[in-house]
């Protein structure tokens, strides 16, 4: 029998699947080969801060097997938002009736109830209220929660302890006092590495020229594309040649694109990013769509042009109804004069500006016989309003365009999508580095999660618009300011 390495059956290092030493040793025998022992990862124990459970009110059940700490200041602040009717308000709600539920099958959370694959979960109360020497305000909440992590770390130094939050400013605090800290990344992509939707392929020349000929190409062999990939062909002919078309999953092949000849709206696409935005956006085989690009990448302007055409025009869908997240709510609204909808217009004017280009300066008057600007609004074919009025909806049939959807969390955009009935295209518009919502950035807006979570659906789509052309001074202010 070969020798086996001094300790290896140390049970405090390692995991003894199917029946510990005497059952390891018989199958090594019998074996007679060595055994290579699986390290167990170190438990750890886990503070979380109260933002962590307002951007997602499930997030104690994903922390695998370690052990989490919710301090009771936390539980404070849940219970100042749990009144409020925004999305931040049924999270806190969630979170309290989830407790409660593990309170009641789990027994005491100050002792510590079972949760997630062999964790717990204990709500943490010290003895009196914890304050740092030096540091921090030592009335506020956050100096509270950081001094209970390090209460908890000093009285368990056998155990790691780290501190997780997605408040940036708290993970600088809590990494100046010596306290380990770490993001909550359970939805969080790479923003920097997001996929763009574009992929460019060497073709032959002869199969770029059947490519002309039938519209169709099936991929060489090797590559793996998903459904609705926008692709970019090039042949190997000495002066190379480029055409562009779409990955249809469904037939196997390459198909060019059917963007419109005539400009759509008066719009016609001004790069090949454009291009395979407004394909996908005049498809109505394709149910979602995500743009993301900088200020002036034409994104929304595209997106509100291919929904004026099928809704208006062509009458494909019963209205085009245009959104947006008003992020400064509650008395930011209330303070501005006049009723409702003159209270929202200035979180709305964008949308209301690149309409009127369309409809009035864009030459749609002209074109299509429009007495004006106001008659699509008048007659129900076009809505505009806030996204706060969209829960509980049901919208079928409709052409729905949501913009700055970077400002959503995951599951505000899980709602928003689940509110699309039969026949509905929706189209999610953003910038995930233009972020004025406090509790989530680049990597866990909803817009990124949800261009990478769906990406290859077959009714979904997605570009990522780069190249600006709202004009020059704006393209040079977006790259170099």
């Amino acid at each position: 029998m070969p020798l086996l390495p001094a300790g290896w059956l140390a049970r405090e290092h390692l995991q003894l699947p199917g029946g510990g030493r005497k059952a390891i040793r018989e199958r090594v025998w019998k074996a007679g080969v060595n055994a290579r022992p699986r390290r167990v990862p170190m438990k750890k124990t886990y503070v979380l801060d109260t933002n962590v459970l307002l951007h997602d009110p499930h997030a104690i059940r994903k922390f695998e097997d370690n052990d989490l700490i919710l301090p009771i200041y936390v539980i404070e602040e849940v219970d100042q938002f749990k009144r409020e009717s925004t999305e931040r308000g049924r999270n806190a709600r969630t979170v309290v009736r989830l407790l409660d539920s593990l309170r009641e099958s789990g027994g005491s959370l100050s002792k510590g109830v079972p949760i997630g694959d062999g964790g717990s979960l204990t709500v943490f109360v010290p003895d009196r209220r914890p304050e740092l020497a030096i540091a921090l305000n030592p009335s506020s909440g956050d100096h509270a929660i950081i001094a209970t992590a390090l209460l908890f770390r000093d009285a368990n130094p056998d155990q790691p302890t780290i501190f997780v939050t997605m408040d940036v400013n708290l993970r600088i605090q809590a990494d100046a006092l010596g306290l380990a800290t770490e993001a909550y990344e359970n939805q969080a992509v790479d923003a920097e590495r997001l996929e763009t939707g574009i992929v460019e392929l060497a073709v032959s020349a002869p199969d770029f020229d059947r490519f002309f000929a039938e519209g169709a190409l099936a991929p060489p062999s090797g590559e793996r594309l998903y459904a609705n990939l926008s692709v970019m062909l090039r042949d190997d002919a000495p002066r190379p040649r480029t055409a562009l078309g779409r990955y249809h999953a469904d037939k196997g092949e390459i198909r060019a694109l059917k963007t419109p000849r005539e400009a759509v709206v008066g719009i016609k696409p001004r790069n090949r990013e454009q291009a395979f935005a407004l394909d996908l956006l005049l498809d109505d085989s394709i149910s979602l769509v995500t743009l993301i690009g900088k200020a002036g990448t034409g994104k929304t302007l595209l997106a509100l042009a291919a929904g004026v055409k099928r809704t208006i025009e062509d009458g494909a869908y019963s209205r085009l109804l245009v959104s947006r997240p008003v992020m400064p709510l509650g008395r930011d609204i209330g303070y501005l004069p006049g009723d409702l909808d003159q209270k929202l217009n200035p979180w709305m004017q964008p949308i209301y500006d690149n309409l009127e280009f369309l409809l009035v300066a864009g030459g749609k008057k002209g074109r299509s016989g429009m007495r004006g600007f106001e008659d699509p609004f008048q007659s129900g074919q076009l809505q505009v309003e806030p996204l706060t009025y969209i829960r509980g909806r049901s919208l079928p049939g409709q052409y729905v365009i949501v913009d700055e959807a970077q400002n959503l969390t995951p599951h505000e955009v899980k709602t928003v999508i689940t509110r699309c009935g039969e026949g509905t295209k929706i189209v999610l518009t953003g910038d995930p580095f233009q972020i004025d919502n406090p509790y989530v950035d680049a990597a866990t807006n909803g817009l990124s999660f949800c261009s990478d979570r769906l990406r290859g659906e077959p009714m979904v789509g997605h570009i990522v618009l780069s190249k600006g052309e709202r004009s020059e001074l704006a393209n040079v202010a977006a790259n170099k300011l």
